[in-house]
């Protein structure tokens, strides 16, 4: 069962600075980073995290899209003028795509060391990758991307880009479902957010 929020307004004023903050950490790491780039570093963040404490990163509701996993309401607030981030980014529009300009410093008051840690970790790894590389290694066969849309049909409408969004949600319990400890660790946290 998936308990995950629906839409970005639904976090708390807390979770909401804890998202606006990763996605300045990010945009100031990587300055020519994509709409796309951004939003599977934000996806390996919350997938990292639940593998390593059962705890999610940022708690973001993932569907099954062409290109990712995809937070919706994230993918949202980067393709136009953003709302809930606007405290925290500008979307510039510029010729050679998505770009977008941090308005604030980053504030780490919102993370624990094991947060920035793990922000940093992934940064390293996995920021330095291209947007096509990121999404080769989300659709990998052993992904819950890739299990999820073969197990529902749409793996190959998906690939040969016959449809390019699902509404079939990611539930990223099944990163840990052999893990009865992280599992625990995983049901509590979505019970008390």
């Amino acid at each position: 069962m998936n308990k995950h929020k629906n839409t970005i307004l639904t976090h708390s004023d807390d979770e909401i600075s804890k998202i606006g903050n990763t996605i300045v950490f990010l945009i100031n790491e990587y300055k020519d980073i994509s709409k796309t780039k951004l939003l599977k570093l934000l996806y390996i963040l919350d997938e990292m995290s639940i593998k390593k404490s059962g705890i999610p990163f940022l708690n973001l509701n993932y569907k099954v899209w062409k290109f990712g996993p995809v937070a919706v309401d994230i993918f949202a607030e980067l393709s136009s003028s953003p709302s809930i981030l606007k405290p925290f980014i500008t979307k510039l529009d510029c010729e050679n795509g998505n770009d977008f300009k941090v308005i604030v410093d980053f504030s780490d008051d919102e993370f624990s060391i094991n947060d920035l840690e793990l922000l940093n970790k992934v940064s390293s790894e996995f920021g330095v990758k291209s947007a096509s590389e990121l999404i080769k290694y989300t659709h990998r066969e052993t992904s819950l991307w890739y299990k999820i849309a073969l197990e529902n049909g749409v793996l190959e409408d998906l690939e040969k880009e016959r449809i390019s969004t699902t509404e079939l949600t990611i539930d990223l319990s099944e990163l840990i479902k052999y893990d009865e400890r992280k599992a625990s660790i995983y049901e509590e946290y979505l019970e008390m957010h």
